[in-house]
């Protein structure tokens, strides 16, 4: 994926599948740096370092949406590995990455390490590789702490599992609301505006527009 915005600098991005649970893992880089971000690495390292090769990139930090073993699992490894800092997510998930092995063990995942991030994240942050910037904006619902990246010059955000192509994150495990999540999505991501695109945390990404129009969870068809 490759998108301009108005100054033409260009994102470059390549998702890696990882875990049993298929999570989209990202890269994401700056065409005219070739600084980049890793997005919820939650485990495979191995083949998180071999997009980043393929990719001829410079990592230069670990962005994280929220604390799911599926999406943090391999943090701590690549954090170690490339010697970057970890952002994100919100404090309020700090409880998930205390029980990472935990977690990890649940699931027949091994190998995971507990781990606190060199940044917390808030609403209203900013985070940035190469030229790049994204707004930071703080999402309940699926976790306490989720967040989201979005960029309003490339109208492009990154939602994690707090929106799906037709669905929205599950709301059954600890912290999860359904109330709230409904309206972080309501609240923060519909007025972003509908020819906003987005990566999300499994399967394909969307628009938010698409989604304002037929997700049933937003239509009120569930």
């Amino acid at each position: 994926m490759s998108r301009d915005d108005q100054s033409s600098t260009k994102v470059g991005a390549t998702i890696i599948p990882v875990t049993p649970f298929r999570q989209n893992c990202t890269l994401l880089w700056c065409e005219a740096t070739k600084d980049g971000v890793v997005i919820d690495p939650g485990g495979d390292i191995p083949l998180v370092r071999a997009a980043i090769k393929k990719a001829g990139v410079s990592v230069g930090r670990i962005w994280l949406t929220h604390g799911h073993i599926d999406h943090v699992g391999g943090a701590a490894e690549l954090r170690d590995v490339l010697k970057v800092p970890i952002e994100g997510p919100h404090i309020a998930d700090k409880f998930l990455l205390d029980h990472v092995v935990e977690s990890g063990c649940h699931y027949g995942m091994t190998g995971m390490r507990n781990f606190v991030p060199d940044r917390w994240l808030e609403e209203g942050d900013r985070v940035e590789f190469g030229q790049l910037a994204f707004d930071v904006l703080h999402c309940p619902g699926h976790s306490p702490g989720s967040v989201v990246f979005f960029s309003p010059e490339m109208r492009f955000a990154h939602v994690g599992d707090v929106l799906f192509n037709g669905s929205v994150g599950r709301t059954d495990l600890p912290g999860g609301s359904h109330a709230m999540l409904i309206k972080s999505i309501t609240d923060k991501l519909l007025p972003l505006g509908d020819d906003v695109a987005f990566i999300c945390g499994h399967g394909p990404g969307s628009t938010i527009g698409y989604e304002r129009a037929s997700n049933p969870f937003l239509t009120g068809n569930v």
